[in-house]
């Protein structure tokens, strides 16, 4: 079989858009494989704020980053995206970033060119080293891989403090530096979409931010939308991540309200998983074939 980078360049180099939901925890990765997705997109934003409970300012260490990842390749299929943020430091840990996905089990890595601590790339005050420090760390990411088709995503953040044209000539030169796949965050028009997409050499990936609003921010188009204007992949970090946030917020203003508040013994199947149901989403029957077949006499 072949390697899952190859796998995942192969799907992103096809004449269809890669549609890649946002991962980052076990219950997520687990509903996107039952979906029947292939391939889905680890969210730095959503790991960090999950499991650190801070927003996507830089608060989140390697090492946390990196032993999550871990953990979802673990337990799925999927060929799994993962953000590496800035690389944590110079090319030279880039190098050591790129070998560790890469054991870990990750498909793809993904590495952006703003400053650090980096913050969302939807939040105000932004800011990107040089391109040529960045084209000195896709260097280093390529020749770090020990599986060729170990695909490297370079994202530039360039849009929006310096332009569409300065954000293309950037994924140009990561291009030319290796990169596999090229990543432009908070493009923030169809137009801008299309131009980039159509002046890069390598396919382009984009972030569609549902569950953002009302900030302004890259509008909402469908895969098919974008395929049209030639991008190459979609990602959507926050689906799961807020949709999620939601459900509890929603349960837990009923808790308070009328088991708390009112003394009351409340059973809502509207607002929560049954019991059977999470177990078999979370491998109970494949953890009951293990015991039975290991239990001896």
């Amino acid at each position: 079989m072949a390697s899952k980078g190859k796998q995942f360049k192969d799907l992103m180099y096809s004449k269809e858009i890669l549609i890649q939901p946002g991962v980052y925890d076990g219950y997520s990765v687990r509903l996107i494989e039952r979906a029947g997705f292939k391939t889905a997109s680890i969210s730095g934003a959503g790991v960090s704020e999950s499991r650190m409970g801070w927003a996507d300012r830089g608060v989140m260490t390697f090492e946390e980053n990196l032993n999550n990842a871990r953990r979802l390749a673990d337990c799925s299929d999927l060929l799994l995206r993962a953000d590496a943020d800035t690389g944590y430091g110079n090319a030279m840990t880039v190098h050591f970033v790129v070998r560790a996905f890469e054991k870990a089990g990750m498909a793809a890595l993904m590495i952006e060119d703003q400053v650090w601590p980096k913050r969302c790339g939807h939040m105000a005050g932004k800011a990107c080293i040089s391109a040529e420090e960045m084209v000195q760390k896709v260097k280093a990411a390529v020749d770090a891989r020990r599986d060729n088709d170990f695909v490297i995503v370079s994202r530039t953040d360039a849009a929006g403090p310096h332009g569409v044209d300065e954000a293309i000539r950037r994924l140009n030169l990561y291009a030319e530096a290796g990169a596999d796949v090229m990543y432009a965050d908070a493009l923030l028009s169809k137009e801008d979409i299309a131009k980039v997409a159509n002046n890069v050499p390598k396919p382009l990936i984009v972030n569609m931010g549902l569950g953002m609003r009302p900030r302004k921010t890259t509008p909402l188009m469908s895969p098919k939308q974008l395929q049209d204007i030639g991008v190459g992949g979609v990602s959507y970090p926050r689906l799961l991540t807020t949709a999620a946030l939601r459900g509890m917020m929603n349960a837990l203003e009923v808790f308070k309200d009328e088991v708390v508040g009112q003394n009351k013994v409340v059973e809502r199947t509207d607002l929560q998983v049954g019991f059977e149901e999470l177990n078999d989403l979370m491998g109970m029957k494949f953890l009951d074939q293990l015991e039975e077949k290991y239990k001896g006499g």
